[in-house]
């Protein structure tokens, strides 16, 4: 067997994020949010106050600003988040979770842990405990 090259494991590491990705989003699709949706709602859950700044949020996410803008315009719809003017500076659009997104949110993390299970099923403590060590040394999460 030959080893791998760095630009193979880096492909194989794309192929499972794909694979963890559609398997998360056809879990979270019972709660009638996408994975992206789950998490906008953790990151204003986890922020001081529950709300963040439009650009923060786009970071944190892993998403553009014209990105977060297209994510967030239905989710204000269906009452999951709120747009909110900044009170220091009328220039800075904040988002905010709503309770209705904080229910969705307590509803879909149990979705997100059966998946987790499912997903990692075949490796016994010791070895989660070196895939997490392994991919936190890939650079911040």
């Amino acid at each position: 067997m030959s080893k791998p090259t760095p630009s193979d494991l880096l492909m194989q590491l794309v192929r499972t994020q794909a694979r963890i990705t559609k398997r998360l989003d056809q879990y979270l699709s019972a709660q009638g949010i996408s994975l992206t949706e789950y998490q906008v709602l953790q990151t204003l859950a986890s922020a001081p106050d529950h709300q963040m700044r439009r650009i923060d949020l786009a970071e944190a996410v892993n998403l553009s600003a014209s990105g977060v803008t297209r994510l967030l315009n239905p989710m204000e719809k269906i009452g999951l988040v709120r747009k909110e003017a900044s009170p220091r500076d009328a220039r800075v659009s904040l988002v905010a979770l709503t309770k209705a997104g904080s229910r969705t949110l307590a509803e879909s993390r149990s979705r997100v842990e059966q998946c987790a299970d499912a997903v990692l099923q075949p490796l016994d403590a010791a070895q989660r405990g070196e895939l997490l060590a392994l991919t936190a040394a890939l650079g911040p999460s």
